[in-house]
């Protein structure tokens, strides 16, 4: 089939890419390259998926209605897996105008995209930021998440909300992914992992915010590639007995569905810290610090729904998954 890949540079793109590449698809990957964080590791993730001859790169940007629609127009996508967003809780906080134009209007020019051309399934990245002040763990899809504390966290929100209008207006089946902490090689140098990784080795200390105490649910790259690969061919069908009333908030009357995507088995952020010093051998400088603002405590995911639906769910433990993230590293920076 031919994919619409957004944020095909960028950590998830470009490993959902990777993976629909191998399986034989026809992928157009969508990215504007901007400077959020190093454009080189970009690039060396567009160069990978360069080496494909079933791939194909458009530079642009989602916010431009214009470009979007043309983009729809010429090339009939299938499917469109819908990765791009500014990312980030601290960085909205900022430059929250920047969220307005990538996760707002560009998910919009997005669904109209899918609307106009008939595509037969849009999945696209939500975030575990959505439950906020939640504190029953496990997050489950059927809790209320209307209580965000960052604006990155409200944009993802109204992406459900806005999804969920197009699914139940124009009959769209669009499928939402609640991702939970994602890690692992080729990642984001402003998560954690990577931060930590880079002053470790140079001998500098490391800010540990509520003096390490947060827990979450890191998930491997490789658990949330596996988990979209196999949903996209779950296409969400209506449901005409569902009411709001009885059903579940992560299902609806529409062709509409919303899963969590995490590992189940939050860990401390000394712990991850801890494994972290371990496949680098070298102990970390910490400055502990209290909590910034935007933060959540502790992130859990019920992945009851995922594991019902496509027999998975992800397992790759922190241990393995920081070594392969080490080794990755240290090869691509030459450490």
């Amino acid at each position: 089939m031919k994919y619409l890949v957004t944020g095909a540079a960028g950590f998830i793109g470009f490993h959902v890419s990777q993976r629909l590449l191998d399986a034989g698809h026809q992928v157009v990957g969508l990215d504007n390259l901007n400077d959020y964080y190093d454009i080189s590791l970009k690039q060396a993730r567009l160069d990978q998926l360069l080496h494909h001859s079933q791939f194909t790169f458009c530079h642009g940007d989602l916010a431009d209605r214009q470009a979007i629609a043309s983009l729809f127009e010429q090339n009939g996508f299938e499917r469109v897996i819908h990765l791009a967003a500014q990312a980030g809780v601290r960085y909205s906080i900022d430059n929250p105008h920047a969220y307005a134009d990538a996760n707002l209007v560009g998910h919009l020019n997005i669904l109209e995209g899918c609307r106009h051309h008939k595509i037969g399934h849009l999945l696209y990245a939500s975030s575990s930021s959505v439950y906020g002040l939640n504190r029953k763990t496990p997050f489950s899809t059927d809790d209320s998440v209307d209580h965000p504390v960052s604006l990155y966290a409200a944009t993802k929100k109204a992406n459900e909300l806005m999804s969920h209008t197009y699914s139940h207006l124009y009959n769209l089946p669009t499928t939402g992914l609640r991702f939970f902490t994602v890690y692992g090689p080729w990642g984001r140098p402003d998560m954690a992992l990577f931060k930590f990784t880079k002053a470790i080795i140079a001998g500098e200390s490391i800010d540990v915010y509520n003096h390490g105490k947060m827990r979450r649910d890191f998930t491997y790259i490789d658990d949330i590639a596996e988990a979209i690969v196999r949903l996209q061919d779950v296409i969400p069908q209506r449901d005409e007995n569902w009411t709001v009333e009885t059903g579940s908030p992560a299902t609806s009357s529409a062709p509409y569905r919303v899963y969590n995507i995490g590992n189940s088995q939050p860990v401390t952020l000394m712990a991850y810290i801890e494994a972290l010093e371990k496949a680098l051998g070298i102990e970390a400088k910490k400055n502990l610090l209290p909590m910034q603002p935007g933060d959540v405590l502790e992130t859990s995911a019920d992945t009851s729904a995922l594991y019902e639906t496509i027999g998975f769910k992800p397992e790759t433990t922190v241990e393995e998954g920081i070594a392969r993230f080490v080794s990755w590293y240290k090869a691509f920076y030459q450490q």
